[in-house]
């Protein structure tokens, strides 16, 4: 009770949202390929582009969806961010009649979130002191990694009856619409200067936004095929529990460590959070239980550390607003998950075709080890001052 006391009512109901929005929108993100292909009659590599650009909107739309929330005013966009998704939720309920909706509703709910996930962390941390951010941002984490775990298992709930959990997710989403129209207006004085939309990448704290995209890049290896290596070797019931697992870990760990990640020194953090990437990735070559409980283990204590330094270390860079360095994060996780769509893609058809999938963990596993290095060193190296010319009188 004293932690949830530090925070302000506004606050509550801000990191109240985030679990609800995540809750409900992974209630379905796990079923979305089975939902698309039965409505729509696709094939998996046409519902793997649908996804892959669903995904690319709603991460790197946080880029310009921070820069709208900076000129129209963040609860502006969070009430724009909670229409879009009631809208998202009822195209979705009426995909059943008309299936081209499903994916309209797709796209609007990842526009949503473009818009929703900078506005809501900048209003969160709005006022606070530079020692008061790493409790917020862990706890708004915190919070939206609960919504991650809870969503599918809710989804479970449902399956079976997509248009029971449909409804029910209009019916909440109306209903938090209706709160964020209640939440308070920030005052302009509040705000940083305004600058025009060309002008959002200004600023941008380049070592930071460059380790979130490899951060990502890394760890969708990890969550978008470790499903297709597990089947067939664990239960799906136990793969299932691994990812709820895996959401939880952050959501535990992050705000018992806020206070000490931010004191760290940037290539500590990244030496301990992609040590622990390499770690798991390695360990998921036993392709057992025990080793697959040890690599999401291993792989949710380096993200807790690498996620929440990331940030704190991108707003601690630039002296822009934090709402548009939260949109430049986010603007690189959807360049690291887009990429590790392309790339990771690729190189597990080849090891599957080879009959070697052990060596796909291996190889994601140097990576770990090796890229982060190579960014690091690139970023020096851009950073050094040109030699001074000699032999000018």
């Amino acid at each position: 009770m004293t932690g949830i006391r530090r925070f302000n009512r506004v606050q509550l109901a801000l990191l109240g949202s985030g679990f609800l929005v995540n809750l409900i929108n992974f209630s379905v993100y796990p079923y979305l390929a089975v939902l698309l292909r039965d409505r729509m009659n696709l094939g998996m590599d046409q519902v793997g582009v649908i996804l892959g650009l669903a995904t690319f909107v709603q991460f790197a739309g946080g880029l310009p969806g921070a820069a709208l929330a900076e000129r129209l005013g963040l609860q502006r966009c969070l009430l724009a961010a909670m229409v879009l998704q009631t809208l998202g939720s009822l195209g979705f309920l009426a995909g059943g009649a008309w299936p081209a909706l499903t994916i309209a509703a797709l796209f609007l709910r990842s526009a949503a979130s473009a818009v929703y996930s900078p506005s809501v962390r900048g209003y969160t941390v709005l006022g606070a002191t530079p020692d008061e951010r790493p409790r917020l941002v862990s706890a708004s984490y915190a919070t939206g990694n609960v919504g991650i775990a809870l969503g599918p298992v809710a989804g479970a709930l449902f399956i079976h009856d997509p248009t029971v959990m449909f409804a029910v997710a209009t019916v909440l989403h109306l209903a938090m619409t209706i709160g964020h129209a209640l939440l308070p207006r920030e005052r302009r004085a509040d705000h940083e200067v305004v600058e025009p939309l060309r002008r959002a990448l200004h600023g941008i704290a380049v070592l930071p936004f460059a380790v979130t995209a490899l951060t990502l890049y890394l760890h969708m290896h990890f969550y978008q095929y470790l499903s297709s290596y597990a089947e067939g070797r664990v239960p799906a019931v136990f793969y299932g529990a691994a990812m709820m697992a895996y959401s939880l870990i952050l959501a535990v760990i992050q705000p018992l460590i806020s206070q000490r990640v931010e004191r760290m020194r940037y290539p500590h953090a990244m030496a301990l959070g992609f040590g622990g990437l390499a770690f798991g990735m390695l360990a998921f070559t036993g392709g057992n239980e025990v080793a697959i409980a040890a690599g999401v283990l291993a792989i949710g204590a380096g993200n807790s550390v690498l996620f929440l330094k990331n940030t704190l270390e991108a707003l601690a860079r630039t002296d822009r607003s934090p709402t548009v360095v939260f949109g430049q994060q986010r603007l690189a996780e959807g360049g690291g998950a887009f990429l590790s769509g392309l790339a990771g893609g690729g190189l597990y058809q080849m090891f599957e075709s080879a009959g070697n999938l052990a060596g796909f963990w291996l190889a994601i596993s140097a990576q770990c080890l090796l890229l982060p290095p190579v960014v690091i060193l690139a970023d020096r190296m851009l950073r050094r001052p040109a030699p001074e010319p000699t032999g000018v009188s």
